[in-house]
């Protein structure tokens, strides 16, 4: 399936349900041209990224343009997720953003050194999430050019 032209792919990573709505909805006030798909936790985002399980069918898990990584969650957190991601050739050179409610220095110099592109503690008010979600999504979906997928036709397979 070939996403619409210009359409950028956004997996939010994220098991607060509260959270995901207020995300949602600062990405639909930015008028970000997003489609946005959402896991739990960093278990379901390495399925996701590798097309395992229930997402195994890639027009439910396309290959997302940015991550936006919560740290503190079940099962896996974003730590040790992020630190899988970024292992992987293939998906390495996907931005991470990590948007999380902590703002310790110790898990934003460990985020950076592990590959995140990015590091924002989540605003404590809507009105300051939709900011940093429309700064967010000004660079990483309407102004930086991002590798596109390779497929094996690309390489020579």
């Amino acid at each position: 399936m070939k996403t619409i032209p210009n359409r950028k792919i956004i997996l939010l990573v994220e098991d607060d349900p509260d959270d995901i709505y207020l995300i949602g909805e600062a990405i639909d006030e930015c008028q970000l041209s997003a489609r946005i798909f959402i896991v739990e936790d960093g278990e379901q985002m390495l399925d996701y990224l590798n097309q395992r399980g229930e997402y195994s069918d890639p027009d439910l898990a396309p290959r997302p343009d940015l991550i936006l990584l919560d740290l503190n969650m079940p099962r896996k957190d974003g730590r040790e997720a992020l630190v899988e991601m970024k292992e992987n050739p293939e998906l390495r050179s996907i931005p991470v953003v990590v948007l999380t409610t902590s703002g310790a220095d110790k898990d934003m110099k460990y985020s950076y050194e592990q590959g995140a592109s990015g590091f924002v503690t989540k605003p404590v008010t809507f009105s300051g999430l939709r900011e940093a979600v429309c700064k967010i999504g000004d660079y990483w979906i309407r102004t930086v050019q991002l590798p596109e997928e390779k497929t094996q036709e690309d390489e020579g397979g």
